[in-house]
């Protein structure tokens, strides 16, 4: 992955072990799933999205919005908690994000978002675990 040390860190042969073959190929590979298949697309459900990595706290519930993407999308992370990165992959320029703590691929952030903050984090399920408000 990338050459910058992040607070928590694993060799990829530890990461695999530890996230599985699907989630390492998202959070380690920069990989994506199909649209619509993740469990947190339309999940509207009270709580915090964490870094299905490290479980450091990425988005909370009041930020995820339905943008008819297919991915779980978010108007803004919780401050701190994402690194932005330029990728220039696939022929096109794009922000790509990060866990600020790991360094794992969560997804991507584009300036589209129909909300106040005119963002739209578009986050693979596979790359946060959703822990309900009690």
């Amino acid at each position: 992955m990338a050459d910058k040390k992040y607070s928590i860190q694993k060799s990829e042969a530890e990461w695999l072990e530890e996230l599985g073959e699907a989630r390492y190929k998202i959070l380690r590979e920069k990989g994506t799933e199909r649209p619509f298949t993740g469990a947190y697309n339309l999940n509207f459900e009270e709580g915090t999205y964490a870094c299905g990595a490290c479980n450091t706290p990425l988005f909370k519930s009041d930020s995820k919005f339905d943008s008819g993407c297919g991915w779980p999308s978010f108007d803004e992370a919780i401050e701190g908690s994402v690194e932005y990165i330029q990728d220039r992959s696939l022929g096109m320029m794009r922000t790509e994000i990060l866990c600020a703590t790991c360094g794992s691929h969560l997804g991507h952030v584009f300036n589209d978002g129909p909300t106040k903050t005119g963002q739209r984090y578009c986050v693979n399920s596979l790359s946060v675990d959703f822990t309900k408000d009690k």
